[in-house]
């Protein structure tokens, strides 16, 4: 098993290279541990140390760590996977961000089952920067109109924005999807001022999402190793 400990630290210590070699303060970058197919041992493990942000995809998983890890009640959960209509309800119940909203009837669910004795369900818009027909999101054209709407609608806060840009080997062309990113924020946030999240960046790219603005980094094998997804549940 490899070892949590060291790899948070590392991690961590990349954040902070990157934060303070654009003159941002890495405070304001919060670590998201992508922890699909990871058990809750390895995430009690994480917690121990320090660990406090857990992202996950596969909803009937994630559904069960919840509840094996209940005792822990600073824990923050961030839904990041596809969403289908008929999941919405659990989800408003137990997450506490969903960072993969990308249209109006996902967001109007969230806001109708998000229990009243709750917080509100933060939320982000995912943008589909690369324009893959392949990949979810809202194309970065309809973007202002659907974040007007999504920010009207009550039990939910709007936070900002996710993007997971298409793959690519050109460093350049991958820093420029970024880029593209935090200029459709920075756009946003004149008529929506309390946008306050970019969550972008991964384990292969970090580095250039926090100099592109990022606010929220997605690090799963980074810290937790390779995967394996032969246990995976939906």
């Amino acid at each position: 098993m490899p070892c949590i400990n060291n790899n948070l630290i590392k991690v961590q210590q990349q954040i902070h290279e990157a934060a303070t070699a654009t003159g941002r303060e890495p405070a304001d970058i919060t670590l998201l541990a992508v922890s699909k197919t990871r058990t809750a041992d390895e995430l009690k493990q994480a917690y121990d140390h320090g660990q406090r942000h857990f992202g996950e995809n596969y909803l009937q998983e994630s559904l069960e760590k919840i509840d094996a890890l209940s005792a822990l009640d600073d824990l923050c959960w961030h839904f990041i996977g596809p969403i289908q209509s008929n999941k919405t309800r659990p989800i408003a119940e137990s997450f506490d961000w969903v960072h993969s909203v990308d249209r109006i009837k996902i967001a109007r669910r969230l806001s109708e089952q998000r229990p009243e004795h709750l917080p509100a369900l933060n939320i982000c818009l995912q943008i589909n920067i690369s324009g893959e027909e392949s990949k979810a999101g809202c194309l970065p054209e309809n973007a202002a109109a659907l974040v007007a709407e999504i920010a009207a609608l009550p039990r939910i806060e709007l936070r900002g924005l996710m993007a997971i840009p298409q793959a690519t080997d050109d460093p350049e062309q991958q820093r420029e999807a970024f880029r593209r990113m935090q200029q459709l924020f920075t756009e946003l946030k004149q008529n929506h001022p309390t946008l306050d999240t970019l969550s972008m960046g991964m384990s292969g790219d970090m580095a250039m999402a926090i100099a592109e603005g990022a606010t929220i980094v997605r690090i799963g094998t980074a810290i937790f190793g390779a995967r394996d997804y032969s246990n995976k549940q939906n």
